[in-house]
């Protein structure tokens, strides 16, 4: 849920929004939480007034936090801002990022990052056929890294080498239903992710996806628990994409630096 403000502040022109995420089957209970609120607040002696009047302010967001600390459901403010693909998508998250997360996607030229990773490949004939035509490594193995990436009309271009696999993406800024979404484009394939930065770990979690355009079935939206940390002074990436009916297609992990 998004709920947008546009307007002057301080004599100079901003957007500001109120974003609430919830997860699994967590939404509906939200309605019926205004009940426990306001039972709550009375239990403390903040009793409701008596007769009809307008309820806008028996409840503010604070007497909703509790509420959500033990279910999977958050919400935040957020001022639009330029920048970069990461920046916009983060907005001051982007800030709290450890520094060589930060340092990665704060991306105004060309970078190179180096490292090494651990790779697993899928097992059936399909996931390592669906690897292959992406160019994702098919084989199990640690392989040496290296992660290009270009600034280019507003998106990110990056281009990976591992061990002489290469795949290429073109992530960007999602508009529409995927506002707020990084999207992801491998080929004709466009994937678009929530970043969720959690006890300074970087998630990216699958939304939706299309083909070329045309959305595609939810259900068979690839899964996997893919993130980002950084881990004694270093970049490392943990990525995981599976599929229903299909399994594992590539798993990779490792770190990466800066180039020389």
């Amino acid at each position: 849920m998004f709920v947008h403000v546009k307007g002057t502040r301080d004599g100079k022109q901003t957007n500001h929004s109120w974003h609430l995420l919830a997860e699994g089957d967590d939404g509906p209970y939200i309605p019926s939480m205004a009940i426990e609120a306001i039972i709550r607040k009375a239990l403390k002696g903040a009793c409701p007034a008596p007769g009809a009047r307008p309820a806008t302010n028996a409840l503010e967001l604070n007497d909703y936090r509790d509420l959500f600390e033990n279910r999977s459901i958050k919400m935040g403010f957020r001022d639009e801002r330029s920048g970069t693909v990461y920046a916009r998508v983060l907005d001051s998250a982007f800030d709290r990022l450890p520094s060589q997360l930060k340092t990665l996607h704060d991306l105004h030229r060309t970078q190179i990052w180096q490292g090494k990773a651990q790779v697993t490949g899928g097992q059936t004939a399909l996931a390592r056929f669906i690897a292959a035509t992406i160019g994702f490594p098919t084989r199990t193995h640690t392989t040496p890294v290296t992660v290009t990436l270009t600034p280019r009309a507003g998106k990110e271009h990056w281009q990976r080498d591992m061990g002489g696999h290469r795949f290429s993406s073109v992530q960007a800024v999602g508009k529409g239903r995927n506002t707020h979404l990084l999207c992801e484009r491998f080929g004709p394939i466009t994937v678009a992710l929530a970043l969720v930065l959690k006890a300074d770990r970087l998630h990216l979690i699958p939304r939706r996806w299309s083909l070329l355009g045309l959305p595609l079935p939810k259900f068979l939206l690839p899964q996997g628990d893919s993130f980002e940390e950084e881990i004694d002074g270093r970049f490392n990436f943990n990525v995981t994409i599976k599929a229903p009916l299909i399994g594992l297609i590539v798993a990779y992990k490792g770190w990466l630096n800066p180039a020389p």
